[in-house]
């Protein structure tokens, strides 16, 4: 029982999760809160794979509802034995939290991705990424934030909220990998032989 109570706080937590996800992913395409750059397509290439929209955010928000239901005492059985229904139920349970390890991970990387090559911008040179080739080492180093002429303080946007999508779906990845491992134990030690006699 407490084991259940704890995977419905974990699946529970998804939902801010997912939610805070949306959130940010949308303010980066409002660098410093204008609109113009969006609909002109000056932004970074790495916003518009909607990682924290659609992956770390409407897709966990999916698979947190999925969790929450399998963690519901009253979930209809699949099978004659109550045994064998809480194994299924444990296996999709299971299932559901190895998409959002998928799910998150998509967004770590293609966050951790935006984060290093730097932003889109305009320079001397007109709009490019002026760090692209500096492997991330513009990151320590502010004092070459000042090549980005427009958008205003973009260096600064990008690099905070591409920060939080990877602290936000790195938790995701982590709830799901707990999820993962704690319905895998069950099965493996709690309901093994009824594996066994339905393989």
């Amino acid at each position: 029982m407490g084991s259940r109570k704890c995977g419905g706080c974990l699946s529970g937590l998804l939902i801010p999760l997912a939610l805070w996800s949306i959130i940010v992913n949308i303010l980066l395409y409002f660098p410093n809160g204008q609109t113009s750059y969006a609909s002109s397509n000056k932004l970074t290439n790495y916003v518009w794979y909607f990682e924290g929209i659609c992956f770390s955010g409407v897709m966990m928000l999916i698979v947190a509802a999925v969790l929450l239901v399998l963690e519901n005492d009253n979930n209809c059985k699949c099978c004659q034995s109550e045994n064998c229904s809480k194994t299924y139920m444990t296996l999709l349970s299971m299932i559901f939290s190895s998409l959002g390890i998928a799910f998150s991970g998509y967004c770590l990387v293609i966050s951790a991705l935006g984060l290093v090559q730097g932003p889109y911008c305009r320079t001397l040179d007109g709009w490019e990424y002026a760090f692209e080739g500096t492997a991330g080492r513009f990151l320590t180093d502010s004092s070459i934030w000042i090549q980005c002429l427009e958008p205003a303080h973009v260096v600064e946007w990008n690099i905070i909220l591409f920060s939080i999508l990877i602290a936000l779906s790195g938790l995701q990845v982590i709830v799901c990998l707990i999820r993962v491992v704690t319905q895998l134990s069950k099965i493996l030690c709690g309901n093994y032989s009824v594996i066994i006699q339905f393989g």
